[in-house]
């Protein structure tokens, strides 16, 4: 007896590539326990670990919206996430577009995190573009580049700070170069921060993109200005750190000195490449006018007028810019002018009127500019008679006014009697607000070396005079070997203009508060500053405050320093 035959079993079809898929977004939705609206599509980045739990980050569809969007998870849910939560609320008020705007926000359930809707989560807006990780594996960013990118990413965050909120999460992973140029923070905001930790954070970031990261990573360099601003952003040194996110945007977006020339500028390039400023040519008509001491501004001369009077009323039209149809004029009944009535005017006596009439119009048109030159006149002659002659006999009167030569009461002490120079046994930069970087330090000895042809000068800062808005100045300090008296310095430079405060000490010291202002000057190419008593000192600081405009952004220089002692 034959056995049946087996049933066959029907070959299983392969499953498409959709429905593993589906599967997997249905096991991602039951994981993160999200509503059904968000649909996880995959897991981005690594697990952020918080006081408060742990926070995954998922790129999802919003099925309502047909969107990508950034979903971040935070376990557990309920009170432990209500701290970002809150954080998320504020963000969700910001509209700039560094940062992801917020979307959606849910503290959750405690304890139903696979439920859906249990979970704590946050719903960004999805940044699609190149990470900075991405960017600066292949070096250092151009100049330009970093000063767009990290001035719109400062911008935003400043929005974010003026609401109260430290945003966090400032890496080079969540920084988003977007295809349309612009920039864009993700995970914002992240689940702690500070206003501190934001600044840092940047100058983290704008250190990055000046070197590169990886295999191509360079040493620190740059725009000096940059240098500098990185490293005062990750300063926590008082007076060096910077002081808030907006002040670091307000420096990057200030145009850097000769990186570019104005449409229209006075500018113009000589065969070394430097910029020189060259003066509009001025017509005979545009040139001011210089008057003497004493002299009157002359009177701006009068349209001439050309009365008609005869051949009856012109067609509009027919006469010049400057000719006045005095036909069109009607007749003044003002008596002072010696008018009569109309009424009491005889029929026959029409043309005698117009020609009194062209005649008084002549009168009024020339003589009120010589009136008002008469008046001008008169009153400049009783200024010089009255006041003037008042003044020169108060300074006649002997004892009136105390003399330039001696001070009134003699309550002023003399300057002191200049005595011989001062040798200078070392000198060096005097730098306490800096970033660390040289300020020229070997071209210090040039300043006390006898040849004004030699010279120190600081670095070249730019967008301010104010050394860039970086530090409130430098300096040098002179060591005279010991304490002597002094009655003054005597300074030359190379480029006039410049400002400086000269102060003493009897010690070195390491603040600029150690040592007292003596004096303050406007440097020319020889200065002599004089002390207003005799000063006892060891070192002297000659510390620049302003500086001057040069090929190459702000700059000041020193050719010779020395030191007078009392006589």
């Amino acid at each position: 007896m034959s056995r049946p035959p087996e049933p066959t079993v029907p070959e299983q079809p392969p499953r498409r590539p959709e429905q593993h898929r589906e599967s997997t977004v249905s096991m991602a939705s039951t994981t993160t326990g999200l509503p059904d609206r968000y649909r996880p599509i995959d897991q981005i980045g690594p697990d952020e670990t918080t006081p408060t739990g742990t926070i995954q980050c998922w790129r999802a569809k919003d099925r309502v919206l047909n969107r990508d969007v950034a979903v971040r998870v935070h376990t557990p849910a309920g009170p432990a996430a209500h701290a970002w939560i809150t954080r998320a609320l504020t963000a969700g008020g910001l509209a700039t577009p560094a940062l992801a705007m917020v979307y959606d926000a849910s503290e959750g359930r405690e304890g139903q995190d696979d439920a859906p809707g249990g979970a704590a989560y946050v719903v960004n807006e999805w940044i699609d573009g190149e990470t900075l990780t991405d960017r600066l594996r292949s070096g250092p960013m151009p100049e330009r580049e970093v000063r767009l990118v990290l001035r719109r990413l400062a911008e935003g965050v400043a929005e974010a700070h003026k609401a109260g909120l430290a945003v966090g999460g400032l890496s080079l992973d969540n920084v988003v170069l977007r295809p349309n140029g612009l920039v864009g923070l993700r995970a914002v905001p992240a689940a702690a921060g500070t206003f501190d930790g934001d600044v840092a954070a940047l100058g983290e970031l704008l250190e990055a993109c000046l070197t590169g990261t990886g295999a191509a990573a360079q040493k620190l360099s740059g725009p000096s200005d940059l240098v500098a601003l990185a490293r005062r952003a990750r300063s926590s040194e008082p007076g060096q750190a910077l002081s808030s996110v907006a002040a670091m945007a307000a420096l990057l977006a200030e145009r850097p000195r000769g990186s570019s020339t104005p449409s229209g500028s006075n500018r113009t390039e000589d065969g070394d490449g430097r910029r020189r400023r060259t003066r509009r040519p001025e017509s005979d008509a545009d040139a001011p006018v210089r008057l003497e001491p004493g002299a009157l501004p002359p009177v701006p001369p009068m349209p001439a007028v050309r009365p008609v009077t005869s051949g009856g009323p012109l067609p509009a039209g027919s006469l010049g810019g400057d000719t006045i149809d005095a036909s069109a004029i009607p007749p003044r009944e003002d008596e002072s002018f010696g008018m009569l009535p109309a009424d009491t005017r005889a029929a026959g006596d029409d043309t005698d009127d117009d020609e009194d009439g062209a005649r008084r119009h002549r009168l009024v048109v020339v003589g009120l500019p010589l009136l008002a030159l008469a008046v001008v006149i008169g009153l400049a002659f009783w200024f010089g008679s009255s006041v003037l002659s008042v003044t020169g006999s108060v300074d006649d009167t002997e004892g009136s006014l105390p003399s330039a030569s001696a001070p009134a009461g003699g309550s002023e002490e003399p300057a002191p009697a200049a005595g011989p120079t001062a040798e200078i046994t070392a000198a060096s930069v005097f730098d306490p607000f800096g970033d660390g970087e040289p300020e020229n330090d070997d071209e210090v000895p040039l300043t006390y070396d006898g040849d004004p042809a030699t010279s120190w000068s600081t670095l070249s800062y730019r967008g301010s005079p104010a050394f860039g808005n970086l530090k409130p100045g430098v300096g040098i300090l002179y060591d005279l070997g010991s304490s002597q008296s002094l009655s003054g310095v005597t300074l030359s430079s190379p480029v006039p203009g410049a400002t400086v405060e000269v102060r003493t000490g009897e010690n070195e010291g390491a603040s600029l508060d150690d040592f007292e202002v003596a004096a303050d000057a406007t440097l020319e190419a020889e200065s002599e500053v004089t002390f207003d008593g005799p000063v006892t000192a060891r070192y002297v600081l000659v510390w620049v405050t302003g500086l001057v405009d040069a090929a190459d952004g702000f700059s000041a220089g020193l050719a010779e320093v020395s030191v007078r002692t009392a006589g």
